[in-house]
């Protein structure tokens, strides 16, 4: 019995004018509801907030890192679910509980010594339109607001909390030569 454990080749592709516009991204902004999440809000007899999340977002997330792309968090709800999902993932740049998004990002983009240029940022509804329109790559899921799809470079076939995220890191990482290496290390 012989086995082919040739090189695997990437199956996806995308648009050579994406790919370019994501070369220099270096810090990658997410919402949450509607973006890492389906977008459903879900509350416990108790009243505690429940989420879930995606095993495939989470690994494209670590893989970010792997690569040098800061992943951060600006949302505008705030739960201990959430803040342990992101703590396992290792994300340490989050603002929660902000309606004003543009001004938590420029903190962040304080922090890490970055401008708007460097930045990505995914988003599904009027509160992230300031962050979308000011970053170098504005990414929306197909589910998002009529006005954030209009903004949006990249419009993920994946649905929100269901690997829309990883969609996104998946053209980053392809952008920056990142993407075959990674999926060759994967399958050996």
């Amino acid at each position: 019995m012989s086995s082919d454990l040739s090189p695997l080749r990437p199956v996806l592709t995308f648009e050579p004018e994406l790919l370019l516009r994501a070369q220099a991204v270096r810090v990658v902004f997410f919402d949450v509801d509607g973006v890492l999440t389906d977008g459903g809000l879900y509350f416990s007899e108790s009243g505690e907030t429940l989420k879930r999340f995606h095993t495939l977002d989470g690994h494209g997330i670590k893989l970010l890192q792997r690569a040098g792309i800061t992943p951060a968090v600006v949302t505008g709800r705030d739960s201990p679910a959430l803040r342990r999902r992101l703590e396992a993932l290792g994300v340490v740049h989050a603002r929660y509980g902000t309606e004003d998004k543009r001004p938590a990002a420029e903190e962040i983009l304080g922090e890490l010594k970055l401008s708007w240029s460097d930045a990505a940022a995914m988003g599904d509804d009027w509160p992230d339109l300031p962050m979308l329109r000011r970053a170098a790559l504005a990414c929306a899921p197909a589910t998002a607001h009529a006005e954030v799809l209009a903004l949006a470079h990249h419009v993920t076939q994946r649905p929100p909390g269901m690997g829309a995220v990883r969609e996104l890191c998946d053209v980053l990482l392809m952008a920056r030569g990142g993407y075959a290496r990674e999926l060759e290390v994967a399958s050996q």
